[in-house]
C-alpha cells in the first residue's frame, strides 16, 4: 500500500496571536507547520507529501521549501482545502493521512499506527480517551456535570484509502468537524488508535511555548 500525506496549513489561527498565521510560527528549529511537515517527509512510509496553502501564502517565503514537497492551493474552508490535497494524490498513493499543520509534534509511532490499521479498516484515526471529570457551565459558574463514557479527544494524522475519502469529501463538501466525521457520514467504519498527549494541536498563545519544550526533550536539550 503507497501511502501519501496531506498538510493543511490554509488556515489563518487567530486565536493564537501574533502578526502571522500560528503555522508560520518559529518553533525550534523552524517552524510550526516545518515541524509537522517534518515528521512525514522523513518518515520511511510516506511517498507523496502536499502542503495544502492559503491563497495569499503560496507566493510568500512563509512556507518551507523542503524537498518532495507538493503544493496545493487552498480553499475557502478546511474541507475544501483536504479536498485540494487529496486530488493532488490522484494516481500517486493508494491511502491518505490528513494532518493539520498546526500540530508540529506528531510522533513516528503515531503515524505508524494509522498506516497499520489501514491494512485492514477502511479508516483509522488517533484519539485520546476524556479521563477528566466533565462539566458544563453558564455565566461562569459550574451548571452540571457530563459523562465522559466513551468520550475521545480526537488528534491527526487521520488515515484513510484514497479514492474512498475523495469520494466522501466530493459527496459531503462541507459542515464537518473533521474528516473522520466525513467519512463517517459516507459510511465509513473509523478505528480508534492511541493517540499521543504531546500531538496537541496549537491552538491558544501558551501552546507554543509547551510544544518547543516537547520537541526540545526529544533531542535531549
Amino acid at each position: 500500500m503507497k501511502v501519501g500525506a496531506v498538510i493543511v496549513a490554509a488556515g489563518r489561527g487567530i486565536r493564537a496571536g501574533g502578526d502571522i498565521p500560528k503555522q508560520w510560527r518559529p518553533l525550534k528549529d523552524g517552524t510550526v507547520a516545518q515541524q509537522a511537515i517534518r515528521a512525514f517527509t522523513q518518515h520511511p512510509n510516506i511517498h507523496d507529501v502536499v502542503l495544502v496553502l492559503h491563497p495569499d501564502d503560496i507566493k510568500t517565503d512563509l512556507w518551507p521549501r523542503e524537498p518532495g514537497l507538493v503544493i496545493a492551493n487552498g480553499g475557502p474552508s478546511r474541507s475544501a482545502s483536504v479536498l485540494a490535497g487529496l486530488q493532488m494524490l490522484t494516481g500517486k498513493a493508494d491511502a491518505a493521512l490528513i494532518h493539520d499543520a498546526a500540530r508540529p509534534c506528531v510522533t513516528g509511532r503515531v503515524i505508524d499506527d494509522v498506516i497499520g490499521a489501514l491494512e485492514t479498516a477502511e479508516a483509522a484515526a488517533p484519539a485520546v480517551a476524556v479521563v477528566d471529570a466533565l462539566w458544563t457551565g453558564e455565566n461562569g459558574r459550574v451548571s452540571g456535570t457530563a459523562d465522559r463514557t466513551g468520550l475521545y479527544r480526537a488528534q491527526t494524522p487521520q488515515g484513510f484509502h484514497l479514492e474512498p475519502i475523495l469520494r466522501a469529501h466530493q459527496q459531503f463538501p462541507e459542515g464537518a468537524a473533521d474528516d473522520v466525521e466525513v467519512a463517517r457520514r459516507a459510511g465509513f467504519d473509523v478505528v480508534i488508535v492511541p493517540g499521543d498527549e504531546d500531538n496537541l494541536k496549537i491552538t491558544l498563545p501558551d501552546d507554543f511555548a509547551r510544544a518547543e519544550a516537547i520537541l526540545r526533550a526529544r533531542d535531549g536539550h
